[in-house]
């Protein structure tokens, strides 16, 4: 063994952070099998590295005997006392059996050994490192790329962004800094492998949690979250004490604290809704800033109507849906909105209200104003169009015509003075 093994050694504890004499151990035991080649089957064989010079000798355990039959299990008295002076017979003393050349050959073995045994302890460290570590956020540099999968530097590990753990609407490069939530940590027949979310509703609360100190601290308590990643996210929150404001902690002075997450999610919308148990209140906050007609529960089917007017179907539903979608996955209720029927005037009803407009204009009575309708005069700008002789013609009316037609002259004239 020489100095370039030794400084290999030093490499991987310094660099992955695996015990020197870790290795060690576990290249002594990788040369048993060269040194059964090299030396036989001996008694008890060992091998041992020399941590400073890094030389390696091989020891078997020996029986002291008259006669040796055997060279691989026993040894001359005479032998054993060159080693051992009151060796006696049948004594179990341990040789060194080292072979001539033998620590070149064994390096050689050994090399390829100590790569098997560093990957094994690198995966059991790596997992041990991070299997506890589920649900933290990490921040890392994007190396490569493998299909649509992205491969993270942890520092000492790496680490995968699947696709499917992407947010759609973002774009990577390498050398950037990301920042992404452990979603879990596999001991796999491959190894460890830690599989990294940007899309994951929980790194939304985790980052609200780091954000804001009345969440850490449990004053205030994060009750449900909805997102699709790179558009939206609904967050409702509830305060424990009822002098913190819980939607409004969130958000904090001037909105520093929702900025600075919407910034970390590429200005992804954040929706923060306070959390109610009545489900009426707890969706109607879901849904502002639409403001809704009535609601109608079914507990059973755990199903919420809701009717909204035509102005405020839009803004209830959303764009393609996505406001309605995301308060039923943050409220469990499936939600339904709508459009409220409005009952429209039937012809008997317009034909009333033509009647009263008409009978408004003073000097008309409500008995002319009836018969001029009736007769197809349904608004003061009708009569304003009609000759006397039209009105002359009505039987009702005939020679109140010329009353009817001063009258609204009278009324034309009053709404032009108005206007002016």
């Amino acid at each position: 063994m020489n100095a370039e093994f030794l400084a290999v050694l030093d490499f991987w504890e310094r660099e992955k952070g695996i015990r020197k004499d870790v290795l060690l151990t576990a290249v002594e035991e990788a040369l048993l099998s060269a040194a059964k080649k090299a030396i036989g089957p001996a008694r008890n064989l060992r091998c041992v590295i020399d941590p400073k010079s890094g030389d390696i000798k091989a020891f078997a355990k020996l029986v002291v005997s008259d006669k040796v039959l055997s060279k691989h299990d026993q040894i001359t008295l005479a032998d054993a006392k060159r080693i051992i002076p009151d060796a006696v017979l049948e004594q179990e003393i341990e040789v060194e059996v080292t072979p001539a050349g033998f620590g070149r050959i064994a390096s050689q073995y050994a090399k390829q050994a100590l790569m098997q045994q560093i990957r094994r302890a690198e995966k059991d460290l790596i997992f041990s490192e991070f299997k506890d570590r589920t649900g933290d956020i990490v921040s890392g540099v994007v190396r490569r790329f493998e299909r649509s999968d992205v491969t993270i530097d942890l520092g000492r590990y790496e680490a995968l962004l699947p696709n499917r753990e992407r947010v759609p609407t973002e774009e990577y490069q390498i050398g950037e800094r990301l920042r992404c939530y452990v979603k879990s940590v596999d001991n796999t027949a491959r190894g460890p492998e830690i599989i990294l979310s940007r899309a994951d509703p929980q790194f939304v609360v985790k980052l609200f949690q780091l954000e804001v100190s009345e969440i850490s601290d449990g004053t205030i308590e994060i009750k449900g979250i909805a997102r699709e990643p790179g558009f939206r996210s609904k967050i409702a929150v509830h305060s424990k004490d009822d002098k913190v404001d819980p939607v409004g902690a969130c958000v904090g002075l001037r909105g520093q604290r929702v900025k600075n997450i919407v910034r970390e999610l590429n200005n992804e919308k954040v929706d923060i809704i306070k959390w109610d148990a009545n489900v009426r209140v707890y969706v109607n906050n879901a849904l502002a800033p639409a403001k809704l007609r009535s609601f109608e529960i079914d507990e059973a089917r755990k199903r919420v109507l809701i009717m909204a007017s035509e102005d405020q179907l839009s803004l209830a539903i959303g764009k393609r849906g996505q406001n309605a979608r995301l308060t039923s996955k943050l409220t469990g209720w499936q939600v339904d909105i709508e459009l409220e029927a409005t009952a429209k005037p039937g012809f008997e009803e317009k034909v009333s209200q033509a009647v009263r407009a008409v009978a408004a204009i003073p000097g008309i009575t409500n008995e002319q104003a009836d018969i001029l309708v009736h007769a197809g005069f349904l608004s003061l700008e009708d009569l304003m169009q009609a000759e006397p002789s039209d009105l002359m013609a009505i039987p009702q009316i005939g020679e109140q015509a010329e009353v009817v037609l001063a009258a609204v002259q009278a009324e034309i004239a009053r709404r032009n003075l108005g206007a002016s």
